[in-house]
């Protein structure tokens, strides 16, 4: 999908909100748990996302979440990976892998997201360097999304470190930006971080930027919307727990809704 497809979706729904599948198998409804966890992972997927289509432009599977059941938990991402694309296929699809390596190990990691499960975008970690990321942006209409500044309590122990008189966050995104296209990359920015966000404007303009942290975690998708957004829309918000856990009765899908419904509204 690319950029102009993206914010037509903003435009369209009114809303920059990304859900998080960040299902824990113990927190999902009795109403919809069976035995089986694939089963029970995807029917509590299906119900949310047919609740939140209508304000979401965007969905987030943590991969986490589904590798700790193993083959349950990724046949279960791989039917709800399907469930989206064949009914609401203009929903941009992220795969928040946070993924780190070496070019050979991360071109099979593109290989895996982008061809395989057929996501739009993968978070990936830019430690080890440029190479590291490359490989993700050598798809036509797949996006890579770097991490930069997260919501994480202790992300400033490095984030905030200088190098060559500017934070590492900058240095990172700077770096990331001479190699890559605003077409192409997003920048994961933390809405616990909201007061950076003007700054992170001022020296990346145009691109995308995926903002964690709204909800249980206490960010303010106002004030992102405030300091983020650009005349493209220019942000994603993501809201998980606070979304998938609205109710824990049969009626969770509705509250979820709701929930969606009062979430990063765009003006």
């Amino acid at each position: 999908m690319d950029r102009k497809n993206l914010f037509a979706q903003i435009k369209a729904k009114k809303s920059m909100l990304c859900v998080g599948l960040d299902v824990d198998f113990e927190k999902i409804p009795a109403c919809v748990r069976s035995s089986g966890k694939a089963k029970s992972i995807f029917e509590f997927n299906r119900a949310i996302v047919d609740a939140t289509a209508s304000y979401a432009v965007a969905y987030k599977p943590n991969l986490a979440f589904y590798e700790c059941y193993g083959l349950e938990g990724m046949n279960a991402l791989e039917a709800t990976v399907d469930y989206i694309r064949t009914n609401y296929p203009d929903i941009f699809l992220i795969a928040d892998a946070k993924r780190g390596d070496i070019g050979n190990t991360a071109k099979m990691y593109a290989k895996a997201y982008f061809e395989t499960m057929d996501f739009d975008a993968v978070t990936v970690a830019p430690y080890m360097g440029a190479d590291s990321v490359l490989p993700f942006l050598e798809y036509k209409g797949k996006w890579a999304i770097v991490l930069a500044l997260t919501s994480n309590a202790s992300a400033m122990q490095f984030q905030s470190a200088v190098k060559d008189g500017k934070p590492l966050y900058r240095a990172v995104i700077e770096e990331m930006m001479s190699v890559s296209t605003p077409d192409n990359m997003m920048f994961v920015v933390g809405a616990t971080k909201a007061d950076k966000l003007s700054e992170i404007r001022s020296f990346c303009p145009d691109n995308f930027l995926l903002v964690p942290g709204v909800g249980a975690q206490g960010g303010s998708a106002e004030e992102v919307i405030k300091y983020g957004a650009n005349d493209k829309g220019g942000l994603l918000i993501n809201s998980s727990r606070g979304i998938l856990y609205a109710d824990a009765s049969e009626n969770f899908a509705e509250a979820a809704g709701r929930k969606a419904s009062e979430t990063a509204i765009y003006r």
